[in-house]
């Protein structure tokens, strides 16, 4: 649901160089590796061996980071994924708390943290916190919270919330692909036919179709009886993709 937020790496300078020789002696002067671009680059490693499923790989270099830049946010926040990843939920929240501690002030630690409180079914608190990560100046990342706030909203039953969310995201971000179809969908559940059909017409002016788009429009049309319009939405919805769950449900009359 939600979405993770990791900015990409700078590699390592150089530690050191060689100055100019005038005698039988080189002098080697180190320079200071910043820590932070250090972690970064041990973060960029873990990732990648976490997306191929290296665990014992990943946490290394996710610990080196930790090692060597102990309150940077990113390296909190990328070891709290890794251990969400393998199931250790209560390590994971105790470096998010450490992260906020550190950074109570930063955007992109609440909106993760909000993820993680909504994956674990503790709705109000996500909301909270999400509602901390949009209030914060310098974050810009406004439209991704608002969404992850209608989700979580979304997966506690609480339609009318979501859609408040959804709005505020499309205000931030008035193309926000899954934000229009699921506003949509909700727009179709509330008997709100023309909104619906306007977002999906915006969104395929935008996207072009996709399977969900199209089941919605199909939803639309067969709901407000226009059959001659399920028959052209099912056909591009069986050309287009013919293998997709949405056609399967719309075979079996169940959209």
């Amino acid at each position: 649901m939600g979405r993770w937020m990791y900015p990409s790496a700078s590699g390592i300078l150089a530690a050191c160089f060689l100055t100019g020789c005038v005698t039988m002696d080189s002098a080697v002067t180190h320079r200071t590796v910043d820590p932070v671009v250090a972690a970064d680059a041990r973060i960029t490693l873990g990732l990648g061996y976490l997306e191929r499923g290296q665990w014992q790989r990943a946490h290394v270099n996710l610990q080196k980071a930790l090692d060597v830049a102990p309150d940077h946010p990113r390296a909190l926040l990328t070891m709290a994924h890794y251990y969400q990843q393998v199931g250790e939920n209560r390590s994971a929240e105790a470096l998010y708390v450490r992260a906020l501690q550190e950074s109570p002030k930063n955007g992109d630690v609440l909106n993760n943290y909000g993820v993680f409180l909504c994956s674990e079914a503790r709705y109000d608190e996500a909301i909270t916190v999400f509602d901390r990560a949009v209030s914060q100046p310098d974050y810009f990342q406004i439209a991704s919270s608002f969404e992850n706030a209608a989700l979580c909203r979304l997966k506690q039953g609480n339609a009318t919330q979501a859609a408040d969310y959804f709005n505020k995201t499309l205000d931030h971000d008035p193309f926000r692909p899954l934000s229009m179809l699921q506003l949509a969908k909700l727009e179709l559940k509330d008997g709100e036919y023309q909104k619906a059909d306007d977002r999906l017409t915006a969104f395929s002016q935008r996207y072009g179709e996709t399977a969900d788009s199209l089941i919605l429009k199909i939803q639309s049309s067969s709901q407000s009886g226009r059959l001659d319009q399920v028959k052209k939405y099912a056909e591009l919805l069986r050309q287009q993709f013919p293998d997709s769950q949405q056609y399967q449900n719309y075979l079996a009359n169940e959209y």
